[in-house]
């Protein structure tokens, strides 16, 4: 069985900052008055607006405000798909409650392909051509590496929502005039993920049976700042590894590694994949491997993986920011769903979750500066305490190691399970934390 679900050259890997070249710079960053209140969508935002002001001086009293959404493939990846009809959602639920402040809001597409090349030339084209006031999006953390010198120049505030890479925040900590405008609104940076596998550890895996676990990683750079954090922890935890390994990139058959575990009595194999996930999840399933299956899995996140292979994946546990059946917050199950109403059905995928909240945090932040000039919004952003679809945005400060980065909260980082309901369908039920859970952990039934 073939799942062809992630491109496995886009996640979580790190490139060099692309070299600036001379570019034009934006000549002039916009501000407007703001007047009195409304609300959109359960965040409060500026009224009607008397108008904009350019820093010439000059008005207009019909500008529009434009978000531009950076997303690899939209049109056939699930992940790109999020974030555009995410983006597209909150944009639309901004415009039906009097749009930003009064003024009318719209949304410019880019479609990255999955290049930081492309996306280099796409964020210039939202830029130049579109006149954005802000980008939303990017998913592979090589692409948003590729812009981060443009986000400079040009001086316009980013929101990711999906790329993980503290690369990123680690140059607004070395030069924050520079690179203060990218801020990280999800999913938790890559140094966040590896303490958060160790809290699951520590307060599920009694509950859970998991006495020993077989700890394993694919060996790109995303999962090193992970694996660091289990070498320092998860001793502390209780749970003994009984094997571990970060296997090459080009892992496609996990006999070998699979039968190690199994030999040295593993309960569960505790995994962080993206590239791999399929194969490993495949070659756990069929035939039945006698241990549990677990960690961070990027494409189990996705809403429709149950279907896509052929319910494989049942039992298995996996780490998001959000699922269709989670309640994080009085906005979560809003927002998920206006997103079926418009979607036919179908649920975001955790990048959707981060890019509707960006969108939102993003106006509210607005109407709260008064003002659209980029300097301005930084500060504002800084402060933010914003309760988004996914959670609570905090922003750490400039002069911590992640500046700009989210702020992991423990109790509102979700671990699934796949399991099935009473009409044999596959649902993502939340087994941690206590709070946010929506079903108990089950056991594969084949090790009852």
């Amino acid at each position: 069985m073939t799942v062809s679900m992630v491109d496995t050259d886009r996640w979580g890997r790190q490139a060099e900052t692309a070299t600036r070249d001379d570019r034009t710079r934006r000549p002039n960053r916009r501000q407007f008055v703001v007047a009195t209140a409304g609300v959109a969508g359960g965040v409060s935002l500026g009224g009607c607006v008397d108008s904009f002001e350019t820093v010439s001086g000059s008005t207009t009293d019909d500008e529009t405000i434009t978000i531009g959404a950076l997303a690899p493939d939209p049109a056939d990846d699930y992940i790109g798909q999020s974030i555009v009809h995410s983006a597209e959602l909150a944009v639309e639920e901004l415009a039906n409650n009097g749009g930003i402040n009064g003024h009318d809001v719209d949304i410019a597409i880019a479609d990255t392909k999955s290049s930081p090349l492309e996306a280099r030339r796409e964020y210039q084209r939202l830029v130049l051509e579109e006149d954005v006031d802000v980008t939303v999006g990017m998913f592979a953390s090589e692409a948003l590496l590729a812009i981060l010198d443009d986000i400079a120049e040009h001086e316009i505030i980013h929101l990711t929502s999906g790329a993980a890479t503290t690369v990123a925040s680690q140059l607004v900590n070395e030069e924050y005039d520079r690179y203060k405008y990218h801020f990280r609104v999800g999913p938790t940076n890559d140094a966040d993920l590896g303490r958060m596998q160790v809290d699951f550890l520590d307060d599920m895996s009694e509950e859970i049976g998991w006495e020993s676990i077989a700890l394993f990683a694919e060996d790109y750079e995303w999962t090193e700042a992970p694996w660091e954090v289990y070498q320092e922890q998860i001793a502390g935890t209780g749970v003994e590894i009984a094997t571990e390994e970060r296997y090459p990139p080009a892992t496609d058959d996990f006999t070998e590694l699979y039968t190690e575990a199994e030999e040295q009595d593993a309960d569960a194999v505790f995994i962080t994949t993206a590239h791999t996930g399929d194969d490993a999840l495949l070659d756990w399933a069929v035939p039945q491997r006698e241990f549990a299956f677990g960690g961070i899995h990027v494409p189990m996140q996705l809403p429709a993986y149950y279907d896509l292979v052929d319910q494989a994946c049942r039992y298995g546990v996996g780490q998001t920011s959000a699922t269709a059946t989670s309640e994080i917050t009085d906005l979560t199950q809003h927002f998920v769903g206006e997103y079926q109403d418009a979607y036919d059905g179908s649920n975001p995928v955790y990048t959707g979750y981060h890019t509707y909240d960006a969108v939102m945090l993003f106006a509210d932040a607005v109407e709260q500066a008064d003002t659209l000039d980029s300097d301005e919004l930084v500060s504002t952003l800084e402060d933010a305490a914003f309760t988004g679809s996914a959670g609570l945005v905090e922003f750490h400060e400039p002069d911590h190691e992640y500046a700009h980065d989210l702020v992991y909260q423990q109790d509102e980082n979700l671990y699934f399970q796949w399991q099935e309901n009473d009409d044999g369908e596959g649902v993502q039920e939340v087994i941690w934390p206590e709070a946010q859970a929506t079903a108990d952990y089950v056991a594969p039934a084949w090790l009852e």
